[in-house]
């Protein structure tokens, strides 16, 4: 079989786009999605999304971790899609429109290469001595460091993730972060399905933002530095611990369009 693709990135985090409206790609193969996503053998992404058609909204967003699974949302890969349904016209305006994931229904807005993406509520934020977890449509440790440049993500990032504390969730992502000012900080993550840092996480770039203003007590807009470029993130604090009305916001760009046979 014969698969058009397409390769977007936003802020380094790159991921393999099929537009799967007529229903040709099976979903359900693992080892073809995990196969796509090898840099070595493969395409190369960090995961693989399929925009699929909705009766009711613009299009409904499928995300695959590298390891082949369905996965939780994630907020580059949302923008990324985004920007593909513009750029292929399987939206009506650019200016705003609404989509289906994994996690509810997503707003976007499209201008000049950059998505801002409304993200899903938080429910439940836990604050320990030495980090905060939050699900911001994927599950996230957050801790804070003076330096991240000088941790060892794969290293930490994995003793974490695969903690019996979170073994009943399947394991979480693990932000590093490093506040630079009141209102903006550096972030590394270690994202699970891909088992590898990555150059940026747009969830992970959320959870960070929000407990950077429960950690300092206030903030409500934040510049995220991360290894791949910079993040904004935006949100009404309604107390200390309830966040609403949250946006993402960064690039979203084509790189590449290919044909693999599968």
């Amino acid at each position: 079989m014969n698969i058009i693709f397409y390769k977007y990135q936003g802020t380094g985090n790159d991921f393999i786009i099929i537009d799967n409206r007529n229903g040709q790609f099976d979903s359900n193969n693992h080892q073809v999605v995990s196969f796509l996503c090898d840099r070595r053998f493969g395409i190369g992404a960090d995961g693989l999304m399929l925009l699929e058609e909705n009766d009711k909204l613009a299009f409904t967003m499928r995300y695959f971790n590298r390891d082949g699974k369905e996965a939780t949302m994630c907020g580059n890969g949302g923008r990324c899609i985004a920007a593909f349904a513009v750029h292929t016209g399987a939206v009506k305006s650019s200016e705003k429109f609404e989509f289906m994931a994994i996690d509810g229904v997503h707003e976007a807005k499209y201008s000049k290469e950059a998505v801002s993406l409304k993200m899903t509520e938080v429910d439940e934020i836990v604050t320990k001595f030495q980090y905060l977890f939050l699900d911001t449509g994927s599950p996230h440790y957050v801790t804070f460091v003076e330096d991240n440049s000088r941790i060892d993500v794969v290293k930490e990032g994995s003793r974490v993730r695969y903690s019996k504390e979170f073994e009943d969730i399947g394991g979480t992502n693990v932000n590093f972060v490093q506040q630079i000012d009141e209102s903006s900080i550096k972030m590394r993550t270690y994202e699970r399905g891909v088992e590898n840092e990555t150059l940026s996480c747009g969830t992970g770039a959320v959870a960070s933002a929000i407990s950077t203003a429960i950690k300092q007590g206030f903030g409500e807009k934040f510049n995220v530095q991360v290894p791949g470029g910079e993040l904004q993130v935006e949100f009404n604090m309604d107390g200390k611990m309830h966040p609403s009305n949250i946006w993402l916001t960064g690039p979203a760009q084509f790189v590449f369009k290919g044909e693999i046979i599968i």
